[in-house]
Formats: structure tokens, sequence, C-alpha cells
């Protein structure tokens, strides 16, 4: 199984490929027989980078939608107009709700570019799921995330009905690895260590081999923050691999407590977990 970052907010000089960053996260996930896009990024951008990496947009099996905000959505449209055929989008339900940002001052909207008609009428075949559900051999999409420990509050700048988001469709990848359970995460709004804990109930694996993708670390309070790292560091993953919303203080953070089971995933970092 190989893991590959499409998309995500930085590209590194030593990448040596012409692949464009933007605020957003995408990930391919290939297996032996089938390819999934794991959120789209923020826009177009991401068929920019398929193509630079090699692959065509019609030969993905399946596309796992994380959670509504438009740096994980805003490239879905273009991606299922190149593709040209009806193709698999997994997600939470509630992925369309109306979504804000009070941070920085302001109030933004930060919820899905499009409607869901839109996506449907380019060939988006909606596969809604609040329980788990196995996309692919040994690849299971969480479906809704239980929550269980009590730090994991989130961002409260991120809001919905002027109440704090409570994020009911973020959801994950689980993936069988050689040496345990590897979990792709958009943003982990639910929180790192309930989506690990999930994924051990769902897939029956009980090590953590790696964490791939956005934690969502950098804008939430030091307690889950502390907490979250003493986890991890209890679990020994092989791998830490985390972008988009872990932010640099964080990223700094993981990579000085795990070394060199740490690496920044940016675009074009591509990981093989076999």
């Amino acid at each position: 199984m190989k893991i590959t970052v499409v998309i995500e907010n930085n590209v590194p000089f030593s990448c040596g490929l012409p692949l464009l960053a933007e605020h957003g996260v995408s990930m391919l996930i290939e297996t032996a027989r089938r390819r999934i896009l794991y959120d789209t990024g923020e826009s177009g951008a991401v068929l920019h980078n398929l193509t630079v990496l090699g692959i065509a947009p019609e030969s993905l099996d399946a596309i796992v939608i994380s959670h509504g905000h438009y740096d994980h959505t805003g490239g879905l449209l273009a991606v299922l107009r190149a593709a040209r055929k009806s193709v698999a989008v997994y997600a939470h339900p509630g992925i369309f709700a109306e979504r804000w940002s009070l941070a920085r001052g302001g109030r933004r909207p930060i919820g899905i570019p499009y409607a869901r008609s839109y996506i449907t009428g380019a060939g988006g075949d909606w596969h809604l799921c609040e329980a788990p559900a196995e996309v692919a051999p040994g690849v299971w999409f969480s479906g809704a995330i239980p929550r269980v420990t009590e730090y994991e509050q989130g961002d409260t700048r991120l809001v919905q009905n002027g109440e704090p988001d409570p994020h009911v469709d973020d959801t994950v990848l689980y993936c069988t690895g050689a040496r345990g359970l590897v979990v792709v995460s958009g943003c982990a709004h639910s929180g790192l260590v309930n989506a690990v804990r999930h994924g051990f109930s769902v897939t029956g694996q009980d090590r953590l081999q790696a964490w791939i993708g956005g934690t969502h670390l950098g804008p939430v309070g030091p307690e889950q923050q502390e907490r979250t790292i003493a986890q991890l560091v209890d679990w020994q993953p092989d791998l830490v691999a985390a972008n988009h919303c872990t932010g640099f203080p964080m990223a700094s953070r993981l990579q000085t407590t795990f070394g060199e089971r740490f690496v920044p995933a940016f675009a074009g970092v591509a990981v093989d977990l076999d």
C-alpha cells in the first residue's frame, strides 16, 4: 500500500517536481487493486498535481471526503468532471451543513463551495455513511467517530448555527498496514486520540503503525496538545507524517518527540506501508 500527498499547504524545494501548494489537503491511497483519492484540496489545483504525479483522474476508483470544509472539498467538482465517469464518493451525511470561521476577527464561510446537486451531476455517486464502510479490501471509511476523551475539545473558532461546530461529519480512513493500523486524516476535528481508538475498534488492530495527515493540533488548547502527544508516545507508532492544520510549532514538537519517525507530509511526499 502506498500513500502519496497530492495537495498540501507546502511544496518542499527538495521535491523536484512542479507541484502546486494551497491551503488544503488531498492524498492518494493505492492498494494492489484500487486507487482512492482522500479529499480534494481547496481548488482545481489538485488536477495539476495529479497530472504531475502521473495519476489519471479516470483511474480513480473512489473518492473519500473527510469533512465538509472548503479546503478538503474545493477540488471535488473538477476531479469528477476530469474522471468522466461515475465515481463513488464516501462521506458523512452531515458534510453539507453551513460552517463559519471566526478566526482572525472576521466571519467567513468555510463549508462546501457548491451544492450537492452539482456533485451528483458531475458523476459523484454518493455513499453517505454514519457507520464504518469498507471502501476497498483493507481500507475502511470510519463513519462517525465517537467522542470519548474529555480533553479533545477542538477549535472553538469554527462555528455552526452560532455555536462551536461539533464536526459530527469529521471522518478518517483506516488502512491495514504491515505492522498495524494506519490512519489517514484530513483535519482530525474529532480528536486524534478518538480517531485512533475508533480505528482499533473498527479494524480489530491493536497497534498504531502510522498517522498520516492533519492533526488540528495547531489551533487547539495546550491541554489537548500535550495529552495527545503523550498518548502518541505511549502508542509508539512507526511513523507520524503530519501536515496541513498541524502548524509549524506543533510539527516541530512532533519532530523533536519522534525524531526520524516524524515526516512533514508536504505535497509530493509518498509513503510505502508494505
